[in-house]
């Protein structure tokens, strides 16, 4: 065993500095933030899309809510005991196809599909979110 790495063993925040500096040399970032707070590109990507299809700030407030909730913003999250798929959780997920066929992997066509469910069965994503706040699904 080398003096060195007995010396790293026994310096764990010079270890850590050392790490760090390495790390800022090559454009990585260490932060003490927990896993959890990071939001995933691929929900910050449909979030941008939503707001983009969704211009009105509350009925975009009400939507995010619902998707938050239903699927945390995730295109492939799956209900394991119902089988509900996507951003909207469409049950089935295979509903979703009316918006398009890449419903299994583009947010938008989820987004649209979602849409066009909150609308012609709520009237709009603020009503849908209202049926969600008191019932927990929609």
């Amino acid at each position: 065993m080398s003096v060195s790495f007995i010396r790293r063993i026994a310096s764990p925040k010079k270890a850590v500095a050392t790490a760090a500096v390495a790390a800022a040399a090559t454009g990585m970032l260490l932060t003490s933030a927990p896993a959890q707070a990071a939001v995933p590109a691929s929900a910050t990507n449909a979030q941008a899309i939503a707001h983009k299809m969704i211009p009105d700030a509350t009925q975009f407030e009400a939507f995010n809510k619902i998707v938050s909730h239903e699927s945390g913003w995730n295109p492939s999250a799956t209900n394991a005991s119902s089988g509900a798929y996507g951003l909207v959780q469409a049950l089935p997920g295979s509903k979703m196809a009316s918006a398009g066929s890449d419903w299994k992997t583009n947010p938008a066509t989820q987004i649209k599909w979602g849409l066009d469910y909150m609308n012609s069965r709520y009237g709009s994503p603020a009503a849908a979110w209202n049926f969600w706040s008191t019932h927990h699904w929609y």
